[in-house]
């Protein structure tokens, strides 16, 4: 016989157990990671005059995923890749992985104001750029007539982030940032069908820092031959380029140069030299033989030698006696760039001492923030956004980084050994690196370029870092441009930037 009240209790039954099952359904789906999606790419076709030479081009625009042993993703790296079409039987073009520094830097400003065929105009004067809209043009004048070229993102910074359970700060650091950019390069060298294409290196600041330790990764471990690596603004031995540091002595001597040309920029040198070269070069032997020594012995400095390291000091700073007396003949480079102007209420540029801000503590030590930077930053992110959107296409739902994820300074790992063995904090350092990449290729060799009023990376300490580190001088070739860290934001220091890179390319290749 039919029971209802039975019946009310299998119906209860069932959907207890539903409702358990539907529990365990949504349990397990939380233990099973979601499945990463194929790389997104965007491709597009184009055509440019470059050097003279029409050149139809692809750009590729997407991830690479950087992959465990068993292949599963733990990176998505974001590139724009230029790779010239119709190729001539048995051409092989070189490929040039290009990366700004930071760390934490996109590479936008490379993209879009020196190596890239398109780019943003700012003004070459120094002065402000303004607001929207920038005017971006073509530009002949870029290398892309020798070299396939590759712009790179680091992990944290545009659209390039850490796959499923991975997490940026595994790739944030000095030996992790490099072990990822080597494996891009491996990873992009296989998808391309490009190992026998020559290689080339171009990064900035950080990405001098970078690519030393890249070339030493590729030489050392990987078995990549590189042709050539081009450093714009060198960052490589710190040291020299830590101005904030009291007790770093070699900084003061590193920057003086620097310091000198941006006083001289700014008509503080009385009397005014007939010549920059010659002045500058005064510089350097001041730093080197005078400055040093004088530094060096401290207190027991005599008096007159005190008084005449504080007047020629005075001369070639364009700061005044005072002033260096009460700075202990050490003149640290960012307060020089608040006091240089002071008497005008104005603080000089730190990436670039030709800009020039009218900061609201005129009683700073130091520049609050960077003129340089606060006149262009704008413009290069507001090109580029529009450069991906109109001219490639780039239709994404995910924030380009720039600046880069805001945890990513913070979780820097500088550190260069495990944390279970013992470590004492120095300066940062790949100038061995690249040393050692140097003696494994022989055939490998350096352009640096570096801006005259570069005030965090000096010219002087460019040739300081380069000049020692067991680095043959041969190996390397300097040239040195009227700009700052960006020199290219200057348009005859972009141009000659350009025309020096393809020379330099255009040399390695016929060795």
């Amino acid at each position: 016989m039919f029971s209802h009240k039975l019946f009310q209790g299998s119906l209860l039954t069932l959907a207890i157990f539903a409702i358990a099952n539907i529990q365990a359904a949504a349990e397990s789906a939380d233990a099973v990671p979601a499945k990463i999606p194929e790389p997104t790419t965007f491709v597009s076709d184009h055509s440019g005059r470059f050097n003279g030479q029409r050149i139809d081009y692809r750009v590729t625009a997407g991830e690479t995923y950087l992959r465990e042993l068993d292949g599963a993703p733990k990176a998505s790296i974001f590139s724009f890749s230029y790779r010239k079409n119709n190729l001539q039987t048995d051409e092989v073009r070189p490929v040039t992985f290009i990366w700004n520094g930071g760390p934490g830097s996109s590479s936008t400003l490379l993209h879009m104001g020196s190596f890239g065929p398109k780019r943003v105009v700012v003004p070459t004067d120094a002065s402000h750029a303004g607001t929207a809209p920038y005017p971006i043009i073509e530009a002949p004048e870029t290398i892309l007539d020798v070299t396939d070229l590759v712009f790179i993102d680091p992990v944290g910074t545009g659209f390039s982030r850490a796959l499923g359970d991975h997490e940026g700060k595994e790739f944030w650091g000095l030996k992790e940032d490099a072990k990822s950019m080597a494996e891009f390069i491996r990873t992009w060298l296989t998808d391309n069908g490009a190992w026998n294409s020559p290689r080339f290196l171009l990064g900035e600041s950080f990405g001098t820092t970078r690519a030393a330790a890249v070339a030493n990764l590729l030489e050392g471990e990987m078995s990549i031959s590189l042709n050539g690596i081009i450093f714009v603004s060198q960052a490589l031995d710190y040291q020299g380029s830590t101005p904030y540091v009291r007790d770093n002595l070699i900084s003061h001597i590193t920057y003086l140069p620097t310091m000198a040309a941006t006083a001289l920029y700014h008509n503080k040198i009385q009397p005014r030299p007939a010549n920059q070269q010659d002045f500058l070069q005064q510089a350097r032997r001041f730093a080197t033989d005078e400055l040093l020594p004088a530094l060096f012995k401290g207190t027991a400095i005599t008096s007159s030698e005190h008084d005449h390291i504080r007047d020629r000091l005075a001369y070639f700073t364009g700061l005044s006696p005072e002033y260096i007396e009460r700075a202990r003949l050490r003149v640290q480079g960012w307060r020089f760039a608040k006091e240089l102007l002071r008497d005008q209420g104005l603080a000089v540029g730190l990436l670039d001492a030709r800009y020039t801000e009218d900061e609201i503590d005129d009683l700073g030590a130091a520049p609050a923030r960077d003129a340089a930077s606060d006149a262009i930053s704008s413009a290069f992110k507001a090109a580029l956004m529009d450069y991906m959107h109109s001219d490639l296409g780039i239709a994404w739902n995910r924030l380009y980084l720039d600046p880069a994820d805001p945890d990513l300074n913070d979780n820097w790992r500088w550190r260069t050994t495990d944390d279970d063995q013992a470590w004492e904090p120095m300066f940062v350092n790949t100038a061995r690196d690249l040393a050692s990449a140097l003696r494994i290729n022989p055939g490998l060799n350096v352009f640096v370029a570096a801006g005259y009023f570069d005030l965090v990376t000096p010219f002087f300490d460019a040739e300081y870092t380069l000049n020692r580190h067991d680095i043959n001088a041969d190996r390397v070739q300097f040239k040195y441009y009227q700009g700052g860290h960006m020199m290219y934001v200057n348009e005859p220091s972009r141009t000659q930037l350009l025309q020096d890179s393809r020379d330099f390319i255009l040399q390695q290749l016929a060795r």
